[in-house]
């Protein structure tokens, strides 16, 4: 007789308080009844995965690792290293979610569902701005002197008429500050030898340089001392004088330089011809207060009238013309006579050949209201001081 399977095997007591474990296909039930799909086994009510109903989300999902898939966007995508690939066509089917990565941020795996490798350079859009190729060296910018150089215009662009008006304006007091005597022409006499010495050094495409500006300037007005100390009568001596103590100390300057020999030739010629044409600005000390007057106002006059909107040929004409006239003026004011036109002849040619001077090569704003307004002045001195004495006899 075969024990009951209900019955426990010892003592023959039910197991208290133990749940019964029907298993199909086994033995015989003891009460003859088989439980339906519609109750819950026991074995559901213990597993480690809960039961999954048709119209209840799994509890499994809600503490997934990795959220499940839904018909919208998955969050994957939107912190996607490689934003995906969308067209128009349906999307694949989504595969098996990837397991997380013990470091760093999601990422999509290669070739997989929506998670497509973006290509490397998409093309730019057709209305946005359009960008130049990416430089090392980075966006140089031109001079305004390598553009025209480079569209081949004139390398000449003359001061303008307001360089013209400074020139004539400096002239004028030059003029009126020698009538008053050696100090009250020293003044304006001061700030043209500063205007050259500056200027000169931008016109040659040096700057800064503040040495040579200040080496050059610095004999100016040691030249102006030794005139002052020495006399007009001693006024060609004061300035050679102290034009070759000058070359030799912008000698030394440059052999004490560390810039290549190229740049040294080039600071040596800069620096000399600056403080050369500083220098020689002082001989308006050296010449006659007379001809320092006519020729004031003849260089006011002739550059003024090379600044007018006239041909090239034309204006240069029309400007020594009108420099002779403003000189026979001036020699009846300081009472030279007419021969005072000779004077302002020569002045008015040397004014000319300054301003040339500074219009060449491309000059700058700068330029234009330094060496565009000094060289006039300076240029006319050799003429003043020279045609001063022969008509003063």
């Amino acid at each position: 007789m075969h024990p009951d399977p209900a019955q426990g095997s010892c003592g023959g007591q039910p197991y208290g308080g133990q749940q019964e474990y029907p298993s199909q296909g086994y033995g015989a039930q003891p009460s003859g009844q088989y439980p339906g799909p519609a109750a819950p086994s026991p074995y559901e009510e213990t597993a480690l995965i809960p039961p999954t109903s048709a119209g209840q989300p799994s509890p499994y999902e809600e503490t997934a690792l990795i959220p499940p898939v839904s018909a919208g966007p998955a969050p994957y995508e939107e912190t996607a290293l490689i934003p995906p690939v969308t067209g128009a066509g349906p999307m694949p089917a989504a595969q098996p979610q990837p397991q997380p990565q013990p470091q760093g941020g999601h990422r999509a795996p290669a070739g997989t569902g929506s998670h497509r490798a973006a290509p490397a350079a998409e093309e730019p859009a057709a209305d946005g701005p359009a960008y130049g190729p990416a430089t090392v060296t980075g966006n140089t910018r031109i001079t305004d002197a390598q553009r025209a150089r480079a569209e081949g215009r004139s390398p000449i662009i003359d001061p303008g008429t307001q360089p013209a008006l400074l020139t004539a304006a400096l002239g004028l007091l030059m003029a009126g500050g020698a009538a008053l005597g050696w100090f009250g022409l020293l003044v304006p006499l001061v700030a043209l030898q500063g205007l050259t010495a500056a200027g000169w050094f931008r016109l040659n495409g040096m700057w800064p340089a503040r040495q040579g500006i200040a080496l050059a300037f610095a004999g100016a007005l040691v030249a102006d001392a030794v005139l002052l100390v020495a006399g007009r009568e001693n006024g060609p001596a004061a300035v050679v004088g102290t034009l070759g103590v000058w070359v030799l100390l912008c000698l030394v300057l440059q052999l004490r330089s560390n810039a290549p020999a190229d740049d040294r030739l080039h600071g040596l010629f800069a620096t000399v011809a600056s403080a050369a044409l500083a220098i020689l600005a002082a001989g308006y000390l050296a010449a006659e207060a007379d001809a320092v007057v006519v020729g004031g106002i003849s260089v006011a006059v002739a550059v003024f009238v090379r600044s007018l909107p006239l041909p090239a040929a034309a204006s240069m004409a029309v400007a020594v013309l009108a420099g002779a006239g403003a000189g026979a003026m001036g020699g009846a004011l300081t009472g030279l006579g007419t021969q005072a036109a000779l004077i302002g002849a020569g002045a008015a040619v040397c004014a000319v050949i300054g301003h040339r001077v500074a219009a060449y090569d491309y000059p700058s704003r700068f330029v234009h209201v330094t060496a565009g307004v000094a060289l006039p002045l300076t240029a006319a001195v050799p003429a003043v001081y020279l045609l001063g004495r022969v008509v003063t006899g």
